[in-house]
């Protein structure tokens, strides 16, 4: 082996697994063709040290268990509720956040309007590696923010970055995006796995060590994984992807990893042309416009982490003339609304092959959980039967291949955030019975509960009187 191969090595741009020859196959992750060349970069101080000396330079220590005090968790409020649900209740001191999501999502708006309110009070550090800082100032001035305390910067350099935050000291520090910082020491590209890994391990140096609050803006891939090395996402201490439609108004902020609170909270935004609002009462965003006595729609009550949401489905089926019936979905899995389908076919005895079949869930909302089956199917039901369903009335449950509706979790939430947005006629799955009981009788609240069992038991009660041809 020459001298110039020793050093070369392979790396996989998904995971940061490293190995002498080229693979086709990452051992690690088992995606195909991820592998990458580049030189080794040479050993650092502490690498020659055996682990004597620190990262930075500083003799490592060792604490007992028993000698370390822990103070109370000190959170700060960015002044969006939303955001600090998703945080935790607040955004931690000294902590790093990943932030990712599709371009054009809106995630620096959010990171700016956040800057915008937290200036307020603190020193802010805004690092864009994207932007100038004009277009930084003419995003700031549409979004209305102004504060002295929130400096910005543009620059791609690592080594200027940290000149500027040991003289500015900054308590909180914003790096759009991370894949455009590059440390000069190092002879790989930017964005490559080397760059974004020292970059992010520089960057929790400041956290850590200083108390500073950092958040990074990160890209993702074409499949919706997080762009650079999985271990980017296990560094830092949370992770938080900005889910939503570009096209469509609303948006979903999501936690994925937390260290300091619940992964079970989101949150939710609408974007509008001075920026992103919260969604308070996301319920009656979603039902706002819905139609009346109109057959194809039913309202679902869907449970994202701990928060219900009542959401609108639409469904409409037209006879077609087709050998091949078109089935099409938008917001819920193609093959779930498929399976549906083939329930009501065979245990309805519904001639949905003759059917052309599209299912809608309104808003922009992805319905991911399977409590949503019983009003996916009386949309349809209603649609097939051209006969509207009451107003008042939500669904919820599962439905299984037998036809069979089963339980649900998080049931007094549902009922709860049903009853409050007044609707009174609720049909649930037998299985959750006693637990829907003991809910109704120990809040007072007034509704009329259907406990279904089967599929088949929706047709004898949810169709209201009016019908329309």
């Amino acid at each position: 082996m020459s001298k110039s191969d020793k050093d070369v090595v392979f790396f996989c741009t998904e995971c940061g697994y490293e190995s002498l020859k080229w693979l086709g196959k990452c051992p690690a992750c088992g995606n195909w063709g991820t592998f990458s060349e580049m030189k080794k970069e040479k050993e650092t101080a502490a690498q020659k040290a055996g682990g004597s000396v620190s990262l930075y330079g500083s003799e490592a220590k060792v604490y007992s268990i028993d000698d370390v005090i822990v103070d109370s968790e000190e959170r700060v409020f960015s002044g969006i509720e939303e955001a600090d649900r998703v945080f935790g209740g607040g955004i931690v001191r000294g902590s790093v956040s990943l932030i990712a999501g599709d371009p054009g999502i809106g995630k620096s708006t959010l990171v700016l309007m956040m800057c915008g309110n937290l200036a307020k009070e603190h020193k802010v550090l805004y690092v864009s590696g994207e932007e100038s800082v004009k277009q930084v100032k003419m995003r700031a001035d549409r979004l209305g923010i102004s504060a002295k305390g929130l400096k910005l910067m543009s620059e791609v350099r690592l080594s200027a970055v940290e000149s500027v935050i040991e003289k500015e000291d900054p308590e909180f520090l914003v790096i759009d995006s991370v894949q455009t910082i590059c440390d000069d020491s190092l002879q790989s590209a930017v964005g490559s796995v080397t760059q974004i890994r020292e970059t992010t391990s520089r960057l929790m140096y400041y956290a850590k060590q200083k108390n500073i609050t950092v958040f990074i803006i990160g890209h993702i891939t074409k499949d919706g994984s997080i762009a650079g090395p999985k271990v980017l996402e296990h560094m830092v201490d949370t992770v938080i992807n900005f889910e939503g439609e570009r096209q469509l108004c609303y948006r979903i902020l999501r936690s994925v990893k937390n260290r300091f609170g619940s992964t079970n909270e989101i949150g939710v935004f609408e974007m509008k042309e001075d920026g992103l609002c919260q969604v308070l009462n996301p319920s009656a965003a979603m039902l706002d416009g819905r139609p009346e006595n109109v057959p194809g729609t039913a309202v679902v009550c869907s449970v994202d982490g701990n928060r219900p949401v009542l959401i609108e489905v639409q469904a409409l089926l037209s006879r077609t003339t087709l050998a091949m019936p078109r089935r099409m979905s938008t917001g819920i899995d193609y093959n779930r609304v498929s399976m549906l389908i083939a329930v009501l076919e065979k245990r309805l005895r519904y001639k949905m092959s003759e059917c052309d079949s599209y299912i809608n869930v309104i808003g922009g909302i992805r319905l991911t959980e399977t409590s949503s089956d019983l009003g996916i199917a009386a949309a349809m039901m209603s649609s097939y039967k051209n006969r509207s369903v009451k107003n008042d009335t939500v669904f919820i449950g599962e439905i299984g291949l037998a036809g069979e509706v089963r339980g649900v979790n998080h049931i007094e939430q549902r009922l709860s955030e049903s009853i409050r947005l007044g609707f009174r006629e609720i049909f649930l799955p037998a299985g959750n019975r006693k637990a829907a009981e003991d809910f109704l009788a120990r809040s007072g609240a007034e509704a009329k509960v259907h406990y279904v069992d089967r599929v088949s038991a929706l047709e004898e009660i949810i169709y209201s009187d009016r019908s329309e041809d």
